[in-house]
């Protein structure tokens, strides 16, 4: 239950699989956690308690990865109902060096001689709810099946395709070279999976030769996509930031301010912005840590002037302004009854003053008079 996650981790730092910790699951390990006693730095403690720390920023960056699409929303392909049939991560687990076998690829005992992996399980697929490409399967697929041939060459290696993405610097070179090695690429996706004596068969349409196939493997490999993380919605919520159709956080704009949201302060880094690979990622979190170097070597920050603002007068109190604002910009002034706005955090998208049944709201710089003189003097030309 205690394992580095994989040999290139960053920290490289041991980590707790809670699911498989009997301390953890079952609340005793023997007389006494083994773990513990061998520590010579004393870094493991089951005693401590979840605690909520309130700390002030003056930046955000966001960075909260993905989760890995669960397959058995795919009913066709029985994961769990098959020891025979791995995701993805699982297989990469399983050849780890540090894994349960040591890096040996071991099935129920026995060392697989034909290997299926599966591209695009979850991702391009709009019957579950994915239009979109993950864009690190066909690599990681290549990768795997590169691996299987080195470690097994007698192998029987296939990937069931839909379309192979090979974008990134050296990944096309590295594709050709998979299928220089012996791996056979397929276009046409499984439609169905079923056991009979121990062996998978694999059920589809080749979509290039316009036939379909039936094919028997030991082992069949999920090529999973990525999923936003369980958690974006919430925590897109409590800090006021979009998702875009997909699930993932939306940037300000996507070619010329990636890395920003529409909340000043806040940065995107990682796949909390969309699926990307490793090299992706760590771009994206260095230009997300030079914006949040330059806002706070400045010392002050210029806001733009267009902030919405409350005629006193004929403000109500009736709050629904304060309950619409996506900024939280709105207090209440208990003691005067009406309105006020934080300049500070109101970003001038006028959805207050749209709303305010009595026309108390307004923008600056684009009040009704403003903009009915614009108007007027447009006609008169």
């Amino acid at each position: 239950a205690i394992y580095v996650p994989f040999p290139q981790a960053v920290p490289l730092k041991y980590t707790i699989d809670p699911d498989s910790c009997l301390m953890i699951t079952r609340g005793k390990c023997g007389k006494s956690p083994s773990c513990v006693e061998a520590c010579s730095a004393n870094a493991i403690d089951f005693e401590q308690k979840e605690e909520i720390e309130e700390v002030e920023v003056g930046t955000i960056v966001v960075a909260t990865g993905y989760s890995e699409f669960d397959p058995a929303q795919k009913p066709e392909l029985h994961y769990k109902d098959l020891d025979n049939v791995l995701t993805g991560l699982q297989f990469e687990r399983i050849f780890s060096p540090n894994g349960p076998t040591s890096g040996e690829l071991v099935i129920n005992g026995k060392v697989p001689k034909k290997i299926a992996f599966a591209s695009c399980t979850g991702s391009r697929d709009k019957r579950v709810g994915n239009p979109y490409c993950s864009r690190v399967c066909c690599m990681y697929i290549a990768k795997q099946a590169h691996l299987v041939k080195e470690h097994i060459p007698d192998a029987d290696v296939s990937v069931y395709y839909c379309d192979v993405r090979a974008f990134g610097k050296g990944y096309e070179e590295f594709y050709e070279r998979v299928q220089k090695e012996g791996v056979h690429y397929r276009r046409g996706l499984i439609s169905e999976v079923f056991e009979e004596d121990g062996k998978v068969h694999v059920r589809g349409e080749d979509s290039l030769m316009a036939e379909p196939f039936d094919e028997e493997v030991d082992l069949l490999v999920l090529g999973t996509g990525i999923i936003p993380n369980a958690d974006s919605n919430e925590m897109g919520q409590l800090l006021h930031i979009s998702n875009s159709s997909d699930g993932f956080y939306l940037e300000a704009h996507p070619k010329l301010r990636p890395v920003d949201t529409v909340t000043d302060g806040i940065f995107l880094a990682g796949c909390a912005q969309g699926p990307k690979d490793i090299p992706d990622s760590v771009a994206q979190a260095g230009a997300a840590a030079a914006h949040v170097i330059d806002v706070l070597s400045k010392g002050k920050i210029t806001i733009e002037p267009y902030n919405a603002v409350v005629d006193t007068d004929l403000c109500g109190g009736c709050r629904i302004c304060e309950s619409l604002c996506p900024y939280d910009a709105h207090h209440f002034n208990e003691e005067k009854g009406v309105m006020e706005i934080n300049d500070t955090l109101c970003k001038g998208c006028g959805v207050c003053g749209a709303a305010c049944p009595a026309g108390a709201i307004s923008l600056n710089h684009f009040r009704d008079t403003q903009i009915f003189a614009q108007i007027g003097a447009v006609l008169n030309d």
